[in-house]
Order: structure tokens, then sequence, then C-alpha cells
């Protein structure tokens, strides 16, 4: 009986083993599994879903200024994640929770830096220390191997799609009011993408210290 099973194992073993398009299903099956266990209960966790006391939505200004950030591509040198390591919070401060992103969309989490991790710069520096170093950044930190943007203060923000792009955001969870929505426009209305990015760094981070 105990050789019959021997056999009966070793030719499941060695048909699996030889045949690619069964490996690769098998693998994408127990990776789907394995992810469906570590991703699906972070759904109904608190700390992951519901914001941290006092985190308020982007305002109209730092949405588009969000944008901005996406469109420049900043989040290939600069990541929004404090890791919980010793030399990372000395530096940065509190490490990041996830509580700070739920109206993050999408989130900028990651560990790539070419430039410093940016989630807690708000308020570290003043407005016009940001224009000038958008505008050429050597002339702050002469190391920099940043590009300059100087075309941003010269763009009018966009105060056409605003309202399309905050209805959105109010259906994956931000809670704008119809009031804040038709607003909107007016408080980019004579703004730069200047002023909205600048507007976005500084709200980085604020709520936890």
């Amino acid at each position: 009986m105990s050789d019959n099973n021997a056999q009966v194992a070793t030719f499941s073993h060695e048909k699996i083993e030889t045949s690619n398009f069964l490996m690769i299903v098998l693998i994408l099956l127990v990776v789907a599994v394995g992810g469906l266990v570590e991703i699906v209960p972070l759904f109904f966790q608190k700390s992951t879903t519901e914001p941290i006391a006092g985190l308020k939505p982007y305002t109209a200004l730092q949405v588009a200024g969000r944008d901005i950030y996406v469109r420049e591509g900043c989040y290939n040198c600069h990541s929004q994640m404090i890791r919980p390591f010793r030399a990372e919070t000395l530096r940065y401060g509190h490490y990041s929770v996830a509580g700070e992103f739920v109206y993050d969309r999408p989130f900028q989490w990651g560990s790539k830096r070419t430039g410093p991790d940016l989630h807690r710069v708000g308020g570290k520096y003043s407005d016009e220390w940001h224009r000038i170093h958008l505008n050429n950044p050597r002339d702050v930190v002469p190391e920099s191997n940043m590009p300059a943007y100087p075309w941003l203060e010269k763009n009018a923000a966009d105060d056409k799609s605003i309202q399309t792009h905050m209805k959105a955001l109010r259906t994956l969870g931000a809670p704008y009011s119809d009031d804040e929505i038709a607003k909107a426009p007016a408080d980019l209305k004579g703004k730069t993408e200047m002023d909205a990015l600048v507007a976005y760094l500084q709200s980085l981070g604020r709520t936890l210290k």
C-alpha cells in the first residue's frame, strides 16, 4: 500500500514539475489565495479605512496641486512614506500611518528616494522657499539634481475640471459638500499652478505629529 502511495505521489509531483502550464496555474492560484488572505482583512480594519482624528480632505487648490504633483512625476524621486525605523523617524518625524491617506486617490506611498521623503514637509519651509525651490532648486539646495519647474508660475490653475474631480473623490469617500464643490472654481480663479502645488506641499503630514 505504501509503495503504491509513493508511486502516485511521485507521479503527481513529476507531472507538475514537467508541465509548464500546470506549474504556472498552480503558482498563480497559491499567490492569489495568499494575497487575498493578507489584503482582504485590511478593508475591514478601522486603522486602515478610517481617517485619523483631525484629518480633512484636500481643499480645491490642494486637489489641483496634487494633480500637478502627479503630472510632473514628483513621485518618481520623492516618497511619501516614513517607515517605522529609527533613522527615518529621527530625520522625517512620526512614521506614516494608513489613516492619514484615506482621502488620497491614488496614495503616494513608496520607498524610492532620489530626493528626501515629503510626507511631513508641510510647514517645514515657507511658501516663498518652495517657490524658489521649484523655480530653481539650486538657489536653496546647491547640491540638488532636481530639475526646475519655472512654467508652473506662468500656467493658470485648472478651474474647469476641478468640480468633476472633486465629485469623483466624493464618490470614493471624500466628504465634500455640494457647497464646497460649487465654490471650487472660484477658489482656483487667479491662482497659478505654482500656487496650487505649494498649497499641496504645505498640507502634507500636518495632522499627525
